[in-house]
């Protein structure tokens, strides 16, 4: 016997996507003072030639129209001892645009994006193409620059918090 197909509620759609492990990232955007960033658990590989990554960015939040505005955009996986940087940037304590890269060292390297200087992993974007769908666009990105420091240790999200990662 099949059970009756009934429309997926978006509370359920949230409790079965927080079983899923994602790496967590920030995606950072703009200069200067006009700058901003949220993190996302939906970055990965589009193309390793040329090398090419996708994140889906919610077009609500201030970082989409700066990604928009820039035509750049940083992504950088965290590790463990980030939780604060993640938590800043997913807006804990009411922390906004450019209050939310307070408390940690960052870089540049060829398009301006803001790069965390102690990232697992720092991927320097430049904008290729945002395709709409629901309430996010997918953002592609050329990568121009990469950072990587691997400690053998990453930063995860899974059941609704921040979790540590060893190797």
């Amino acid at each position: 016997m099949t059970e009756q197909a009934m429309p997926v509620s978006v509370a359920d759609f949230r409790a079965a996507m927080r079983l899923i492990v994602g790496n967590v990232s920030v995606i950072t955007a703009g200069v200067d003072e006009d700058r901003s960033g949220l993190v996302v658990i939906s970055m990965v590989s589009l193309s390793a030639e040329p090398p090419k990554v996708i994140a889906c960015v919610n077009r609500s939040s201030s970082t989409w129209p700066l990604i928009e505005r820039y035509r750049h955009f940083g992504v950088n996986s965290l590790g463990p001892g980030h939780q604060r940087v993640a938590e800043r940037f997913s807006g804990f304590g009411g922390v906004k645009g450019k209050d939310r890269y307070d408390g940690a060292e960052w870089t540049t390297l060829k398009t301006g994006a803001a790069l965390l200087s102690d990232a697992v992993a720092a991927f320097d974007c430049s904008l290729d193409e945002m395709i709409d769908r629901g309430t996010h666009s997918i953002v592609i990105g050329s990568v121009e620059a990469v950072r990587t420091q691997d400690a053998g240790q990453a930063l995860a999200y899974w059941r609704g918090g921040y979790r540590p990662l060893d190797a």
